[in-house]
């Protein structure tokens, strides 16, 4: 599905000196490629505050530790996406609250969460799914009337920009109150381990944010807040600071795979291609079709059959997953979520693919006989 030796192999010489560099340092733990990098995302998302931290789910974990919830609060959650974003609600003792997505973005409806809302809410966490942003404008609406923060999971999106119905544009992850994300190998901007990071415009959230991922002190041995330990290790800051220039190119890369695959399976009613919608660009952190009448699965073996690999993201709803039975409640009906699972499934897509790699994925789909 990603190609992360070639493109290793592209960025040798970039990335073999920054990890040289920190070897020579031996500055393992919060060396000043940490720093560095921290600085340098700052400004490519415009944002004043972006805390690096151990991984993803760590950097959810911690922006809800930020914001003074109470065992009993709800959190909106969409029921479809990875089990992170709802992971880290139910171990703080909050409620997972469940509603749907849209059926053609797989992101969160607005509308769904509006109806969810109870006096309990206090926070929502919306993921941008797949590489394009949430409907931000109304969502941050519908957060501002009811009095709730906004979380924004970016882990998938990173680069991609939210567009106002003003013209203006803003880097998803930099429109809530607090974003997240995540830098593992997988990831739009991807490091060689784990890696995750927590952003804010807020000066006091920040202040917040640095303790809670430092033990909860503000300087050492003095510890004012009960906290963890989230650190990214300064060779994985610097990986992501030799790969962070290149973030818009991979992307554009990305976005020619997408355009292929668009271009010949638009039009096959046999699936349903990725919607673009009018107020997100995509980076395509994965191209996802939707397969009619109950064929997925026999596509998925037929694939397999002629080496391309394909994945199901994701084949169950969070609603249907036993770990949070009787730790949930459902904010909406779950149709879209649903029939997602049965539906979804996403193709290779990577900045290092051939057009002799995608010309055969497109052939070779082309001929499925359904």
């Amino acid at each position: 599905m990603v190609d992360l030796h070639r493109q290793y192999l592209r960025l040798k010489p970039e990335i073999d000196q920054a990890m040289q560099n920190v070897i020579d340092s031996c500055s393992f733990i919060n060396g000043p490629q940490v720093r560095s990098f921290s600085s340098h995302l700052s400004e490519y998302l415009d944002v004043p505050h972006v805390i690096p931290c151990g991984n993803g789910t760590d950097a959810l974990q911690i922006a809800l530790m930020s914001l003074n919830l109470m065992p009993g609060d709800e959190v909106i959650v969409p029921a479809f996406t990875y089990v992170a974003a709802a992971e880290v609600i139910a171990l703080l003792g909050l409620i997972p609250v469940w509603v749907d997505v849209e059926e053609d973005t797989f992101n969160i409806n607005p509308y769904q969460i509006e109806a969810a809302i109870s006096p309990k809410t206090k926070a929502l966490i919306v993921v941008h799914l797949f590489g394009q942003s949430c409907p931000m404008e109304i969502i941050r609406q519908i957060a501002e009337q009811n009095h709730l923060y906004v979380i924004e999971d970016n882990a998938q999106s990173l680069g991609a920009e939210c567009i106002y119905t003003d013209g203006q544009r803003r880097k998803t992850g930099t429109i809530g109150h607090i974003g997240t994300t995540s830098f593992f190998p997988s990831k739009p901007l991807a490091c060689y381990g784990d890696g995750g990071a927590v952003i804010t415009s807020d000066d006091r959230l920040a202040e917040r944010i640095r303790m809670i991922a430092n033990h909860g002190q503000i300087k050492k041995y003095h510890h004012k807040i009960i906290g963890c330990n989230s650190r990214l290790d300064t060779l994985q800051a610097a990986v992501l600071e030799a790969k962070l220039p290149h973030i818009n190119e991979f992307a554009e890369a990305r976005q020619r795979v997408a355009q292929a695959y668009d271009e010949a399976l638009g039009n096959d009613p046999r699936w349903e291609i990725p919607q673009r919608t009018t107020y997100s660009t995509h980076v395509f952190h994965q191209y996802t079709l939707r397969i009619k009448d109950g064929k997925r699965d026999a596509l998925q073996s037929y694939l397999k059959e002629h080496d391309i690999p394909s994945m199901v993201y994701y084949p169950l709803p969070l609603h249907r997953q036993e770990a949070f039975y009787g730790l949930a409640r459902n904010g909406s009906v779950l149709p879209h979520a649903e029939n997602l699972t049965q539906a979804v499934l996403s193709l290779p897509i990577h900045s290092e693919m051939t057009e002799e790699e995608i010309g055969y994925i497109i052939e070779t789909i082309k001929h499925f006989e359904s």
